[in-house]
């Protein structure tokens, strides 16, 4: 079974480590989840990538959370893609993280490349790539530099066309920069990987980062979980807000989304 290819426009409006303490607009349960997954796909968010949290407010994988928020996105915005996450957020080892996976059988899910194969077990790792492929789940293979990248091409999966998530910035460091996407394109050319990538980027220049991967054929993942900010480096309104100021300016630059 092949998976459906995701959408040209994620929405990321949370992530592992914000709270209402750093936006307000964060949503943390999954009543306000849902509520921002119907205003961003209005907005032109064709998906989102999502963490749940637990009643403290805590990043945890858990598939019963999980089974939860996916239910009720998909009878409050059946149109979108829901992509669960693997991310460990330095509560979670590569055991749980696989364990994750083969319980909750998500129809999409990202998996960071060096946290799956933190832990040395190669084999376990290809057992759930393989194992994902069988099953029909798309994994979107998180990559924050180029050893990363390497490091996903040397495992040689049978995958005609994987999909790739180029990370751009740090948290705490230096926010992405729009060059910052051109060494993992030379380094996808120079390894000949046939690749459905896309690209999210922290810091004010996050749209400015997506814009120049839709410039050269790639998707975008915009939302809280990478940037809070606007352009001019103010708070932002909120995700869906953010959502429309790249569908703006994707029409302004005259690029298909």
């Amino acid at each position: 079974m092949t998976p459906a290819p995701l959408p040209a426009i994620m929405v990321a409006p949370n992530g592992a480590r914000l709270s209402k303490r750093d936006h307000p607009a964060i949503p943390m349960t999954i009543g306000e989840i849902v509520a921002c997954a119907r205003d961003c796909h209005t907005a032109g968010a064709g998906g989102m990538h999502v963490h749940v949290r637990d009643a403290a407010g805590r990043h945890v994988l858990d598939a019963g959370l999980y089974r939860e928020v996916l239910a009720e996105l998909a009878q409050a915005v059946p149109g979108m893609a829901v992509q669960v996450t693997t991310e460990a957020a330095g509560r979670y080892e590569a055991p749980a993280q696989r364990q994750l996976v083969r319980h909750l059988r998500p129809a999409n899910v990202s998996i960071s490349v060096r946290e799956m194969l933190s832990d040395g077990a190669r084999s376990a790792a290809l057992d759930l790539y393989h194992w994902c492929l069988e099953a029909g789940i798309a994994v979107q293979h998180i990559l924050y530099d180029l050893a990363d990248l390497r490091l996903f091409s040397e495992l040689d999966l049978p995958d005609p066309k994987p999909q790739l998530l180029f990370v751009l910035g740090r948290y705490g460091a230096r926010g992405g920069q729009p060059g910052d996407l051109q060494p993992f394109l030379a380094e996808l050319k120079k390894i000949g990987l046939d690749a459905d990538w896309a690209a999210c980027a922290f810091g004010s220049q996050e749209i400015a980062c997506l814009l120049e991967a839709a410039r050269n054929g790639g998707k975008m993942r915009i939302g809280f979980e990478n940037n809070c900010l606007d352009p001019e480096g103010h708070p932002a309104t909120g995700n869906a807000a953010r959502v429309a100021e790249l569908v703006a300016a994707l029409s302004a630059a005259g690029l298909q989304r």
